[in-house]
């Protein structure tokens, strides 16, 4: 078996920005399991994968445009700190969950100045070189359950 569409991939992986900081690892816990071809992964590692077999490494330095797109400094806000619940303690790097038309978002405090507070909605990784090292731990056929939610299921067949 091959990593294709609709197949269910486990890697083990590394992901290092360009001046080597390891921003995530699966090391010394799960590979990281999904579908393949439908999206979950940064377009330029799916691609990378594609054809890939059981052990088989990888070893691949995305484009921003591969991984998580430019930055958009559009995405950049800054509202008065009253337009946000008051509970919230708001600290540069905090990250706040937010609802709009186009789904669920991650909204990054960037900037606190007085009353002012700078949320950024661009993805952490927006306009960064992404380097991915790893190797192929497991393919296998998805569940109809799986094929029918777009993604993989864990022990038991849970989310």
């Amino acid at each position: 078996m091959r990593v294709a569409k609709h197949v269910v991939v486990s890697i083990d992986y590394t992901l290092t920005a360009p001046d080597g900081e390891v921003l995530d690892s699966s090391s010394g816990g799960e590979p990281l399991a999904y579908l393949h071809g439908t999206g979950a992964l940064v377009p330029g590692l799916e691609a990378a994968l594609e054809g890939k077999r059981v052990g088989e490494p990888f070893d691949v330095v995305l484009t921003p445009g591969e991984g998580y797109g430019e930055r958009d400094e559009g995405l950049v806000q800054v509202l008065e700190r009253s337009e946000l619940p008051a509970e919230i303690e708001l600290e540069l790097g905090l990250q706040l969950m937010a609802r709009g038309p186009d789904g669920e978002r991650i909204l990054t405090v960037v900037g606190l100045e007085g009353t002012s507070v700078a949320l950024d909605a661009n993805h952490p990784l927006a306009g960064i070189a992404l380097h991915f090292v790893g190797a192929v731990r497991e393919l296998r056929a998805p569940t109809e359950e799986e094929l029918a939610h777009g993604h993989v299921h864990g022990a038991h067949g849970h989310h």
